[in-house]
């Protein structure tokens, strides 16, 4: 298959649906299924997928958004630092309306704060250029995908020698806290359809220890139904035959060994370092911290601010809908206060978020 649009063809994905209905019909035990990817997630619910699946198969979604699991405090952060005269932050979009714990950078900016939205992160560095009498902060956040860009911004500011361009990083990686749910028994995790863009990075392998330690099935699939149905079938497939191993589904874009030039840029403008996740509290060694040679592009160290006691809108459970403990519905403010036009929970806000995509593709009431 070639092009998109063969990936989404009724009969293939009927047919998938199919084979996967007969072959659960040999389980013994339902199955627990869980991606680990936002674009999964949504994807997932905008095609329905979760409906084409036998009742003893189930998906649940995990800790795959990169703006779900940045924790509160990094928004007060990065608030607080638009808040500093003289600074411009630079931000993606899906940052501006996430709540911090007194309100978000979208209502700094409507207070005055310079909050700007970006396309990437060398639109910051120009910035930088543009603006020489102002600091520009870039917000770095994500996975082992966006990264890498973050880390060329740094180098390009290096070799300009920009004085006035800096990223306050939150940058997280995986398989960190794939491993730590894995070793939750309330969750009972049967397999996992494994991050897709991140994968293009790291490559199958690093999947390897979860699937040799936990004996949990690894399957790094697609975005289209065709992609997630054969992922699910692959899935069930190992767990019926008692084998758990790291299969490649997504061979188009992913490869064991991953990106060596992208990683070999991690490696070198950033280190690893424990990291705070959103309702997985901190996981050694699963963040990327900036380097010591290039500390004087890190917010964190050249711009101190005073931060207050950071805490969670008070009922909201995006931590438990990201751990796969809850779904979204059963959130009480799901069905009252919190939605999209007025969202309370990161999960809500993301255009990767399970809250999110449960509201615009699901039933509520």
């Amino acid at each position: 298959m070639r092009f998109q649009d063969e990936y989404r063809e009724r009969e293939l994905v009927q047919g998938l649906a199919g084979a996967i209905a007969r072959e659960a019909a040999g389980l013994q035990t339902p199955l627990r299924f869980m991606e680990v990817c936002g674009t999964h997630t949504m994807a997932i619910a905008q095609f329905g997928l979760k409906g084409l699946l036998p009742d003893t198969v189930t998906l649940v979604s995990g800790p795959g958004c990169p703006v779900c699991v940045t924790p509160i405090s990094y928004l007060d952060h990065a608030i607080a630092l638009a808040e500093l005269r003289g600074v411009t932050v630079a931000t993606f979009g899906d940052l501006l309306r996430v709540p911090g714990s007194r309100n978000t950078l979208m209502t700094a900016r409507a207070a005055g704060a310079d909050v700007r939205v970006v396309y990437s992160a060398l639109d910051a560095v120009r910035l930088a250029e543009e603006l020489p009498q102002r600091r520009v902060v870039f917000l770095g956040i994500g996975f082992e995908t966006t990264t890498p860009t973050v880390g060329c911004a740094i180098l390009t500011a290096a070799a300009k020698d920009l004085r006035n361009f800096f990223v306050l990083a939150s940058h997280k990686t995986m398989p960190g806290p794939m491993q730590v749910l894995s070793q939750d028994p309330a969750l009972q995790i049967s397999g996992y359809i494994c991050p897709a863009h991140v994968s293009v990075v790291i490559g199958g392998a690093a999947y390897r220890p979860l699937a040799e330690q936990y004996g949990i099935p690894c399957v790094v699939t697609g975005f289209e139904p065709a992609d997630v149905l054969q992922g699910v079938l692959l899935l069930l497939r190992q767990r019926l035959s008692g084998v758990a191993t790291v299969e490649i589904q997504y061979r188009r874009a992913v490869t064991w060994e991953g990106n060596r030039q992208a990683q070999e840029l991690l490696q070198q403008v950033f280190e690893p370092a424990d990291a705070l996740w959103r309702g997985l509290g901190i996981i050694p060694d699963s963040g990327l911290a900036i380097r010591e040679e290039f500390g004087r592009f890190d917010a964190a160290r050249m711009l101190p601010v005073a931060l207050p006691a950071s805490c969670e809108p008070p009922g909201c459970r995006c931590g438990e809908v990201l751990t796969g403990r809850i779904s979204p519905e059963v959130c009480p403010l799901f069905h009252t206060t919190c939605s999209p036009e007025n969202p309370v929970g990161a999960c809500m806000v993301s255009s990767e978020g399970s809250c999110a995509a449960a509201w615009r593709y699901g039933i509520r009431s």
